[in-house]
């Protein structure tokens, strides 16, 4: 099961407190005082882990708890500090504070570790409160308090390409004939109800990692049909690869479908709006082979015009055309990638 929000309670752990102690023995009336200090409370922290790519754990297990740091006791001896909480999730995680709406952190590396919730310092015991005039203290510390708050998690996949497009436009055929991902094909619209990964292999021991999202509709970027809470994971991809059905069942132009779609991702977010695009033009076996070349030549000037950076013909279903788009879609990523970009494929083990 695809989970790519949840909202998860932390609590940190407090502090020991520090102790209150005075070190009494055989000949030895006054020893002066010996209280330790209190253990620091455990920390939450979370880790990227790049085994893990939804949040479906959330969703069974909301709280997460650090344990308290001990106290302290006499003889100085120190209260024990409390071990961390670890909250592992994927790569492409934002984390928000539920209540202010504010972004806490934001997980894009590998094994990155970022605290979202301090434990408690722990209090010091009368023993560090001695002095040449102060010989006597009683005075100790409470341990620092925990902190509770209430985050909310959502998902961004990072791949270096996202496939878009109106439904049952071959999103779904092509992932699965160019990958070993097996998403549902099926000739009836809405079969991917969630983001499907697969990383196509290219020759040269290159590799792109390919994010299918559910089709898009009109009205998708305000809420209609599945498209809107999947639209963000496209956020992260480097590039775009808008699909087209060629010879749509309901006789439309492909030029409208192209125009509805790049709408909805401008109304989504200007940022990936601009991101950089090909179009395929797919299920050209459905038309006369001697028609296709002509189909492609007429209809590519109108799309270029609207930026799209290559405009190719293709057949999911039988392959033509497919070796083709990848080495399209690789050029324009590797185009994109800047100095210090983390490539996908370096944390998608298991994709």
């Amino acid at each position: 099961m695809f989970v790519d929000s949840a909202i998860i309670t932390v609590k940190s752990g407090g502090g020991g407190n520090g102790s209150s102690h005075f070190f009494r023995g055989k000949g030895i009336p006054k020893g002066g005082p010996d209280g330790g200090d209190g253990g620091n409370g455990g920390d939450v922290i979370m880790v990227a882990d790049r085994h893990l790519d939804t949040l479906v754990e959330f969703a069974y297990k909301p709280h997460w708890m650090a344990k308290d740091g001990e106290g302290g006791s006499g003889a100085n001896c120190y209260g024990r500090a409390a071990e961390p909480c670890i909250i592992r999730v994927p790569l492409g995680c934002q984390v928000f504070d539920a209540a202010t709406d504010e972004l806490v952190t934001d997980i894009v590396e590998l094994d990155q570790r970022v605290v979202v919730a301090p434990g408690g310092k722990g209090g010091r015991g009368n023993n560090t409160f001695k002095s040449a005039i102060h010989q006597a203290p009683t005075e100790r510390e409470l341990g620092g308090e925990s902190v509770t708050r209430e985050l909310r998690l959502e998902l961004k996949l990072i791949a270096d390409v996202g496939l878009v497009g109106l439904p049952n436009a071959g999103k779904s055929t092509l992932l699965k004939a160019t990958t070993r991902a097996q998403p549902k094909v099926a000739d009836y619209p809405f079969t991917t109800l969630s983001p499907q990964l697969g990383i196509a292999e290219l020759p040269g021991d290159r590799r792109l990692v390919i994010a299918d999202l559910p089709g898009l509709i009109e009205g998708a970027a305000h809420g209609a049909g599945l498209g809107h809470d999947f639209l963000r994971h496209i956020e992260r991809t480097r590039a775009i690869v808008h699909m087209i059905d060629c010879l749509p069942p309901d006789g439309s132009d492909p030029f409208d479908s192209h125009k509805l779609i790049r709408n909805e991702l401008a109304t989504f977010s200007h940022e990936l709006a601009r991101k950089p695009e090909i179009v395929l033009l797919n299920k050209l076996d459905l038309m006369p082979e001697s028609d296709r070349a002509a189909f492609v030549k007429a209809i590519a000037p109108r799309l270029k015009r609207r930026g799209a950076r290559a405009v190719l013909g293709i057949s999911g279903a039988t392959g033509d055309g497919v070796h083709k788009a990848l080495e399209a879609a690789w050029e324009m990523v590797a185009a994109a990638r800047g100095p210090g970009d983390v490539t996908p494929t370096d944390t998608a083990s298991t994709w």
